[in-house]
């Protein structure tokens, strides 16, 4: 059936997004909503854009709505935030069908969920291509969690995988959906990315709260930005032994004569979560995937298995990208 009108559209969205929920005075319909009892919020927004983010070539419409979500969420999870509510704007093509959109309103609402979010409000428009646009908002517990409070000494870890996505990302250009039958642990990871919100809040009661970010662009281009603030630029020493690293990563660079380590650095899009705290810190913490990977050190150089790492990884504005990246613009 085709897109007849706002008022279908939105007679859709209730049908998966109540207007009535705890985190809501005033839900949708009005020219603004009103969120309650939210004394101290935080809000990150991105964008998620046909042939740029994602293909509807492989990508279902629950992948498509379950994602562009998921990668706001971990922002929040990232700076230790318990999500609360979320504003959906979105932008259709002509082909774009009612039962494509019952899709994909069903395979965000799984995860909206699953951490009890409510949908505030957005906006529809006619688009050549899917635009979509999320804005999210979550509640400061015991910490906000940020980026830069790094020290020399202190320890760096990582709670997730790394480098799947950006596999996972090359097999279905490559394969399509059949991909999925040799390498569903890396196609899981660029369709469907794992959010760690209770990791996030349970970092952010730690004794002294850790420097944390949650790795999209890249383990490489990533770990710059947890260690610098203001004048500072710290290095790292970190090791990547191939016992760490995901069996299908491993595949993966054996098939195509790649080095693991590096694979798994400047994969982006995993959304594991970086950080680093006092090595006294990290002892007392007991969570679920948390994995040492270095050291902060003195100086500005960041080393991986004893080689100098350039910051490389994705960049949207980059000249010259890998050809199933150019193509993607995924990782």
């Amino acid at each position: 059936m085709p897109l007849s009108s706002e008022e279908r559209i939105l007679e859709c969205l209730s049908g998966y997004f109540s207007k009535r929920h705890p985190s809501l005075a005033l839900g949708r319909g009005d020219d603004c909503a009103l969120l309650e009892n939210t004394p101290r919020l935080c809000t990150s927004s991105d964008l998620f854009l046909e042939d740029v983010h994602f293909r509807r070539a492989y990508f279902t419409p629950e992948d498509v709505g379950y994602k562009a979500l998921a990668v706001n969420i971990s922002d929040l999870a990232a700076c230790g935030a318990r999500p609360l509510a979320f504003s959906l704007c979105l932008g259709l093509p002509p082909d774009i069908s009612m039962s494509w959109l019952e899709a994909f309103f069903s395979g965000m609402s799984v995860l909206a969920d699953a951490h009890n979010m409510a949908l505030a409000g957005g906006d529809l428009s006619r688009c050549r291509s899917l635009h979509i646009s999320i804005t999210v908002w979550g509640q400061c517990g015991d910490g906000f969690l940020k980026r830069g409070t790094s020290l020399p000494g202190d320890a760096i870890f990582l709670i997730g995988a790394v480098g799947l996505a950006r596999i996972g990302l090359s097999m279905l250009e490559t394969l399509g959906r059949k991909a999925l039958e040799d390498w569903p642990a890396a196609c899981a990871a660029h369709l469907r990315p794992k959010v760690r919100t209770e990791a996030g809040l349970a970092l952010a009661k730690a004794a002294r709260p850790p420097s944390l970010m949650d790795v999209s662009d890249g383990l490489a281009r990533d770990l710059p930005r947890l260690l610098h603030a203001d004048n500072r630029h710290f290095g790292a020493d970190i090791a990547l032994p191939e016992d760490s690293l995901h069996p299908e990563l491993l595949r993966y660079a054996g098939m195509y004569a790649k080095n693991p380590a590096q694979e798994a650095v400047i994969g982006g899009e995993d959304y594991a979560l970086l950080g680093s705290c006092p090595q006294e810190t990290l002892r007392a913490l007991a969570i679920p995937g948390l994995c040492r990977i270095g050291t902060v050190t003195e100086t500005s150089e960041i080393v991986c298995n004893g080689n100098s790492l350039e910051s490389i990884g994705f960049d949207h504005f980059a000249s010259q990208l890998p050809t199933s990246e150019s193509r993607s613009g995924t990782q």
